[in-house]
């Protein structure tokens, strides 16, 4: 019953944003930034059906807070609609799409309840990465990644020796000139390596200061994937054809150096689960201890 009431309100709520959400999905076929909104749904709920009787083992109905969510979530639609009349196709998209998760929450702990709210918060929370990012933290980002991109590579031509003039985002080396452009920073796979980043540690790793490391470590990680990108593909068109820097390597080559991201994270992932178990045991030692001294 509950799950027959919570589909019904969800699929009220569709009806009610099918224009944004139909934007949405034809916009993840056609624009990068984008691409990754599609995987979330299905992730989500994988991961509810995966830990469903965990999630699951104590539903209760709350009307009041989840009324205060569905209240809030179309508030904040109605105020968007006011106001964003000037604002961007993709920041009206971001406010129409927060505010239908939000009330996709309310729905949740009306039919659920907060304690299993809280036992699932993760995959409630990951639904969030369905809103699309708004201009002003996505062009700071892509920025972000643009510069430091551009300051590695830089040092690593440096490195090995490579002659090279650089003005700004510019590269001047021997019959290529190459510029970091927006499309260097790889915002796609850089998005969709943060998300596996965060399903990673969900999956696989127990402490919040471990699943934190392995975020954190993700960022510069993005950096090695963009710099190896740029400095793999500037050196094959300097030292073996320059038509390398039109070459499908350089337009459709990013799943390839996301995997090679992928490769990098693997053994830290690795190392942040040995520690954990070295922590584990530790604890288990000293409890065992103590009961034998006792």
């Amino acid at each position: 019953m509950r799950t027959a009431c919570f589909a019904l309100l969800v699929g009220a709520t569709l009806a009610a944003f099918w224009a944004p959400l139909s934007m949405l999905i034809r916009l993840s076929f056609q624009d990068e930034q984008y691409s990754h909104i599609l995987l979330v749904p299905p992730v989500s709920a994988a991961l509810f059906f995966l830990e469903r009787r965990r999630i699951f083992s104590h539903v209760q109905t709350r009307w009041g807070i989840g009324l205060g969510l569905l209240f809030a979530g179309a508030v904040f639609h109605w105020l968007g609609l006011r106001h964003s009349a000037s604002a961007s196709q993709n920041d009206q998209l971001a406010i129409a799409m927060f505010s239908a998760v939000v009330i996709w929450v309310g729905c949740f702990v009306l039919c659920y309840g907060m304690r299993v709210l809280r036992t699932g918060l993760f995959p409630v929370l990951f639904l969030f990465l369905m809103v699309p990012i708004p201009d002003f933290p996505l062009d700071r980002f892509i920025f972000w990644l643009q510069t430091w991109s551009a300051e590695v590579s830089y040092a690593v031509f440096q490195m090995v020796g490579v002659p090279i003039l650089r003005s700004g985002f510019t590269f001047a080396l021997p019959g290529v000139v190459v510029e970091v452009a927006k499309e260097c920073s790889g915002i796609r796979s850089s998005l969709v390596l943060l998300i596996t980043s965060l399903l990673a540690g969900h999956l696989f790793l127990q402490s919040t200061w471990t699943k934190t490391i392995l975020t954190l470590v993700t960022f510069p990680v993005l950096i090695v994937k963009n710099t190896i990108r740029i400095v793999a593909i500037t050196l094959l068109s300097v030292y073996v054809d320059p038509s390398f820097l039109v070459s499908r390597l350089h337009r459709q080559g990013g799943v390839l150096f996301f995997f090679l991201a992928l490769a990098i994270l693997a053994p830290i992932l690795w190392s942040l689960q040995k520690s954990e178990r070295m922590v584990k045991n530790r604890i288990n030692a000293k409890a065992a201890s103590s009961k034998t001294v006792a």
